[in-house]
């Protein structure tokens, strides 16, 4: 490997650059898992997968399962986190009321529940603006303190019996939503039904979804903003390239044995006896939870200390144009799935095997950090981002690039 890259960055350029291109990287490995699930929804998802068993799928498959799912989620959240710390230093410098920040948190909301309306059940920014606006709570709380709270969040294991407390007591019940669908159902919905039979079956999806919601992606979600706050306090920002080679050893090992116990479960603990004991079972899929976000965390560290060399900055730069309207390619990788998948489109719901799933990712974001350079070189934002910063500073700002 080269020696690390000596040109001459400005800390906030580079800061903002490397935070686009995590930002990019995390768009990737978010749609290489979302279009799996865009391609056959979760209740059906075993019997579907086990059709494929050619050796390419079958790799595909395995590759999904020890780099993809579990790992991009928390790093979108960590770096949203993250913005909010930059965010809040930048209100109080400017002088900018805390108004602000409750618009830009509440047009998040509104573009998730559109989202989840018009395009894809699966939504997770209204999730972040949620829990941004729980976020300042914290904000006056102190590195140790914030690491603490994040640890008992991501360490708490009665999240599920929890649910089903509050669920009891408001009388909601998560399997009735999709009682009157069945597999070929959604299948005839998705692939012939009309637009609106499509947004009513989202609509029962998400809400027999809302315990996966609670139970697995808001801890998870909630810790990573935690964190990435903590960042933001602790100054790390400030000097990236000497924090990455101070945490390099730690990392290391994390990344060593996480990859063990995924391996381990993986390939070979479902075979097991003690897998077959619920509270075993029970434990080891919450085990397999905290490695997922170990390992996102090993990834993250992973792209930033391979941008600093020469090789690798520039294979990855390209990542930043997605990253710099990661709004705008969230949305649009959900509407190109709605394209390819369902009856607005080309119908393929349940045709496509894993690689073809990865393959068509692939190249839908090939073709989104293309198009995102495009589109920067005239304008200053993203289409969504400019609405978005509109309503934030409650006010029409120029789009386009001067001169």
């Amino acid at each position: 490997m080269t020696h690390p890259s000596t040109e001459k960055i400005a800390p906030v350029s580079y800061r903002i650059v490397i935070l686009d291109v995590l930002r990019g990287f995390a768009l990737l490995g978010i749609f290489v898992v979302n279009i799996e699930i865009m391609n056959c929804v979760f209740m059906n998802q075993d019997a579907f997968s086990a059709q494929w068993t050619s050796s390419i799928d079958t790799l595909a498959v395995r590759l999904q399962q020890l780099f993809f799912y579990g790992k991009f989620f928390p790093i979108f959240s960590l770096l949203f986190g993250v913005g909010i710390s930059i965010q809040l230093v930048s209100l109080k410098r400017k002088g900018i009321p805390m108004s602000f920040f409750f618009r830009r948190m509440g047009a998040l909301f509104l573009f998730g529940v559109a989202h989840i309306l018009f395009l894809w059940s699966g939504d997770v920014i209204h999730i972040y603006a949620f829990l941004g606006l729980c976020t300042l709570l914290l904000v006056q709380l102190k590195p140790k303190q914030l690491i603490i709270i994040a640890l008992v969040i991501f360490l708490f294991p009665f999240y599920g019996s929890l649910f089903e407390w509050i669920t009891a007591a408001l009388g909601y019940q998560p399997e009735v939503y999709l009682k009157s669908y069945t597999p070929e159902t959604i299948e005839t919905t998705i692939r012939e039904g009309s637009y609106v039979d499509g947004m009513q079956l989202r609509m029962q999806e998400y809400k027999s979804n809302l315990a996966v919601l609670f139970v697995s992606l808001m801890p998870i979600a909630f810790t990573m903003f935690i964190l990435g706050l903590t960042i933001g306090k602790k100054g790390w920002l400030q000097d990236i390239p000497r924090g990455i080679q101070r945490i390099k050893k730690p990392v290391l090992w994390i990344a060593v044995l996480s990859n063990v116990y995924r391996v381990i479960f993986l390939f070979f603990l479902w075979e097991t006896e003690i897998w077959k004991v619920p509270f075993w079972r029970t434990l080891f899929i919450y085990g397999m939870q905290i490695s997922d976000t170990l390992m996102a965390l090993f990834l993250v560290w992973l792209v930033v200390y391979a941008f600093q060399y020469a090789f690798w900055k520039k294979l990855l730069s390209p990542l930043q144009y997605a990253g710099r309207m990661a709004l705008t390619n969230y949305l649009l990788q959900s509407f190109i799935g709605l394209l390819i998948f369902s009856s607005v489109g080309l119908q393929w719901y349940q045709t496509l095997s894993p690689i073809q799933t990865m393959g068509v990712a692939m190249g839908v974001f090939i073709v989104q950090v293309l198009l995102s350079k495009l589109w920067l070189s005239f304008f200053q934002f993203g289409p969504l981002e400019w609405i978005w910063r509109c309503i934030s500073y409650w006010k029409v700002l120029e789009i386009r690039k001067k001169g």
